[in-house]
């Protein structure tokens, strides 16, 4: 049931599904409708799943599907008052946020903004400037020839590229387009949107953040998502394969137990088949990746990236170890022995350090899930918490760690006790060395 709430003298449609102890208002792209877009195959489920452990809270801005229709496009601070009125609304005091594409960028300004009112930051399909979305061509002219096609579901072979060769669902989407907005209403929040760059703001976010990207995104390239992770400090970052930008559309469940063992720590549905082994995680980071790319540009940057990469895998084969992912400007891998795990961070970040790549490290063991060629678990979170802390060149690890290894050679030396955002209590890390 659609319900509205009263941002100064406009009404915001909004809708809830579930009433778990836990909220979660998702933030909409620059499509929606909060009852049309339950036509979206996919788009219920995908909320119900999430209804399982929250009360999950979905809105039209201002201007777009049921909510009122204005002049011009709504400004940031107006998209701000409007998430704070439907939480009033519900009577949610704070929320975990959802945001997608544009509304990425609107939701970490939210949470810097009012941190007390933001549990948790989830994020899919972000960027940090709308323009870098076309790099060559004019964006204004882009959006003006958008336009044309606005209403005949020409967006769907980027929002969503699997079903794009689907002629009803192409209609479908069109009919989408067209009660989300008028051509008139889609060009001014296009150019409005151009205005996007939260470069500056991203840093400023202390609410545990989890950014989320599918690898072959085909609106959203990539290493956008990555950016913005890189610019949230402590932010988890983790892709998905395939090339749907809505996030309802495509392989949704290893995404969705993401989410939920994100903001309340474990998965209730999980399948009866998780394999959970004891091992020891090891994240690492280049520092400054971003500032560097940038200076070097993009074909220096890939080939020794892609040297960084050999790097790694020698390393982690050299001591026995398995490499699950690379994370963008970093890798993911595990080993069944603390011991090789913390000599393998000393000896990679040594051998990156003499191609110019001082890295980030951070090591901590526990019990992890494993899903196929990934693994999650509050370990994973943990060890990328605790890199997160690393200065450059150090590798850093828990005290579960340094206990584990002692007598080994390994010298360990503490750095203080640190609380990790949405990790129970203090956290007693130690730099190793040979």
């Amino acid at each position: 049931m659609t319900r509205y709430a009263m941002s100064g003298d406009v009404s915001v449609a909004y809708q809830t599904m579930g009433d778990g102890p836990i909220n979660i208002i998702a933030i909409p792209g620059i499509v929606s409708h909060v009852e049309f877009m339950h036509e979206m195959p996919g788009y219920t489920a995908f909320l119900q799943r999430l209804s399982r452990f929250a009360r999950v809270i979905t809105f039209d801005k201002r201007g777009q599907g049921l909510s009122d229709k204005i002049s011009g496009a709504p400004t940031l601070d107006e998209r701000m008052d409007d998430v704070r009125a439907v939480l009033d609304s519900v009577g949610a005091q704070r929320a975990a946020l959802l945001g997608f594409s544009e509304g990425c960028a609107m939701s970490a300004v939210f949470a810097a903004s009012y941190p007390e009112r933001v549990s948790h930051l989830v994020l899919f399909g972000a960027f940090v400037r709308y323009t870098e979305l076309f790099p060559d061509a004019d964006p204004q002219l882009v959006v003006q020839e958008q336009m044309k096609y606005w209403g005949t579901g020409a967006l769907m072979k980027e929002v969503m590229a699997s079903r794009a060769s689907d002629p009803e669902a192409v209609a479908k989407f069109a009919k989408f387009e067209r009660l989300s907005a008028s051509p008139g209403a889609m060009k001014a929040l296009q150019l409005l949107n151009l205005q996007i760059d939260v470069v500056d703001i991203l840093p400023t976010v202390r609410t545990p953040t989890l950014v989320l990207h599918r690898t072959n995104d085909a609106l959203v390239p990539v290493q956008k998502g990555r950016d913005f992770a890189a610019h949230i400090p402590g932010a988890a970052y983790t892709e998905y394969p395939g090339g749907d930008h809505a996030f309802w559309s495509g392989d949704v469940e290893t995404l969705l137990g993401d989410i939920e063992e994100f903001i309340i720590g474990h998965r209730e549905t999980e399948s009866a088949d998780l394999e959970r082994i004891l091992a020891t995680v090891m994240f690492t980071d280049i520092v400054d990746s971003t500032r560097r790319a940038a200076e070097m540009g993009d074909q220096s940057w890939h080939r020794l990236l892609d040297e960084h990469d050999r790097l790694a895998r020698l390393m982690i084969e050299r001591h026995r170890g398995n490499l699950i992912k690379s994370t963008g400007d970093g890798i993911l891998a595990t080993f069944d022995g603390p011991g090789r795990a913390v000599r393998c961070a000393l000896a990679f970040s040594a051998a990156a350090r003499q191609i110019g790549l001082p890295l980030r490290s951070g090591l901590h063991t526990g019990e992890i899930e494993v899903r196929g060629r990934d693994i999650g678990g509050i370990a994973v979170h943990a060890a990328s918490r605790v890199m997160a802390n690393s200065a450059p060149d150090e590798v850093l690890v828990s005290r579960v760690v340094s206990d584990l290894v002692a007598g080994a050679g390994l010298r360990f030396d503490q750095r203080g006790a640190y609380e990790f955002k949405g990790l129970p209590g203090r956290w007693d890390l130690f730099a190793a060395s040979a």
